[in-house]
């Protein structure tokens, strides 16, 4: 982060404004929206000026800005356009230490402005920076259109109990999953239906029923989420909001950073990942530890890379918590041979090459694959094989054994739809000497059949990645 993003009350506080044209009424405009006293400083006004003359915290000053004018105020902001002007400004809200911002003079910016979506008391800035304005813009039009105006009334709504809900519910654990709950729940649908009173008959009602239940003992309640192959854009709806609700998320190796900066910020986080031959924590004591936790009444998210039914053990651990009688939910994620071969443009079927697709792991329980190999090697078959890298050396020689020819396609997608996503394109009696040579670490699923010779052809992904390369090294204009 570039900027540290916060919301300033400028209550009857001085700002103020050099300029008197465009840029400067929107500056006056937004700070009288927030309650400051504006004072502007310029020989003339625009007519986009005329709608805000009216309002009595406003003062218009028909001379230059002196330095004397900086002192005491809480914010300046030079919009004149013309630099000897801008210069004067911002120096002078350095000396009296006064947060300026000069439009379009990044050097001469403490903050910078961002595009704002107004539901007060519910607000939603946005800001690239000052990298890319013209995007900061588009999310907000997109944003206005999702948040209904409503929704700023909801907020002023259930603002009005929170002292109550305060002083009723004593944890900031059990007050969070109250307002969640109430928000999401038939309070917030009835107030976005227009019945306020019956919202507040049913907040009451619920924080009757949340007060009771706080004498007890609150079960909790488990989230198995599949978090995809890597690509964030990848989850679902249902896991973000899973995501933002959980108290504590137990995550593995193959979710990474960018996923896991997308949890609610004050949640607990403890990492369970395994490597192959090297377990942080067993399987059982994650089983375990998700029913101790949700024992103490915490929302536990299980974060798991793929779908966490596909290879991913989530059915042992929800036969834990069934066997404990603790609530979970499951929320399916795009599983790693779907994922990666799509973005490796791998189609794993094909009217031409594949009327089948099989889904194998190369770490079976005990060590001991277990597969089918009648099934495995039949013609006209794409087989997807899961965590076999370690294992190729052994894996390729006894497919080729049971009579599949060396030369079938082969591929090897290593960190697939991550930006570091690499493509090993071989047979099956190369690729083991392949992947040695590239040194891949992995996580990487192995494709074995003839749609890998659709590759060179589909590969949209490295093409898209080699194009935002090339743009880099060329000069962009500002957005």
């Amino acid at each position: 982060m570039d900027y540290l993003p916060i919301f300033l009350d400028i209550k009857g506080k001085r700002v103020i404004v050099d300029g008197g044209e465009t840029v400067a009424a929107r500056r006056v405009e937004r700070a009288l929206s927030a309650g400051a006293i504006v004072e502007v400083y310029n020989d003339t006004l625009s007519a986009e000026f005329e709608s805000l003359q009216t309002n009595p915290n406003l003062h218009h000053f028909t001379r230059s800005l002196t330095e004397a004018d900086i002192a005491g105020a809480s914010v300046a902001y030079g919009a004149s356009e013309n630099e000897t002007r801008d210069k004067l400004l911002y120096y002078a809200a350095q000396r009296y230490g006064v947060l300026a911002n000069v439009a379009d003079v990044s050097e001469y910016c403490d903050f910078i402005t961002p595009s704002v979506v107004d539901r007060s008391p519910l607000v939603v800035a946005i800001s690239s920076g000052g990298a890319a304005p013209v995007i900061a813009r588009i999310l907000r039009a997109r944003i206005e259109s999702l948040l209904p105006p409503a929704y700023g009334r909801l907020a002023a709504f259930v603002g009005g109990f929170r002292d109550t809900v305060t002083n009723s519910i004593k944890t900031n654990r059990e007050r969070r999953r109250f307002w969640e709950n109430t928000i999401e729940g038939p309070v917030g649908d009835l107030f976005l239906a227009g019945d306020p009173a019956g919202a507040e008959r049913q907040l009451n009602a619920e924080l009757a029923s949340a007060t009771a239940e706080n004498q007890g003992t609150r079960i909790g309640e488990v989230y198995l989420v599949g978090a995809g192959p890597g690509d964030p854009d990848l989850l679902t709806f249902r896991a973000l909001r899973l995501m933002q609700r959980a108290d504590v998320v137990l995550y593995d190796r193959l979710v990474g950073e960018d996923i896991l900066a997308l949890m609610r910020r004050d949640a607990e986080r403890i990492y369970v990942g395994k490597l192959p031959q090297q377990h942080t924590m067993q399987q059982e004591d994650i089983s375990q530890l998700l029913v101790d936790l949700a024992l103490q009444g915490k929302r536990v998210l299980r974060l798991k890379g793929g779908d966490p039914f596909i290879f991913g053990r989530g059915g042992e651990e929800i036969e834990k918590l069934a066997a404990h009688d603790i609530p979970f939910q499951v929320v399916p994620g795009i599983t790693a041979a779907a994922g990666c071969a799509s973005y490796a443009g791998i189609p794993l079927t094909h009217r031409d090459h594949a009327q089948s697709c099989m889904f194998v792991t190369a770490h079976g329980k005990d060590g001991d694959l277990g597969l089918d190999w009648e099934v495995l090697i039949r013609p006209q078959q794409t087989v997807a094989v899961y965590m076999g890298l370690s294992t190729l050396k052994h894996l390729a020689p006894e497919i080729i054994n049971r009579g599949v020819s060396p030369e079938t396609p082969a591929a090897i997608i290593d960190n697939g739809t991550r930006e570091n996503q690499r493509v090993i394109v071989g047979t099956i009696s190369t690729l083991v000497d392949l992947a040695e040579a590239a040194e891949l670490k992995g996580p990487a699923i192995i494709i074995i059949g003839s749609v890998v010779t659709l590759h060179e052809k589909l590969q949209w992904f490295a093409k898209r990645e080699e194009s935002r390369f090339r743009m880099t090294l060329t000069p962009q204009t500002s957005l």
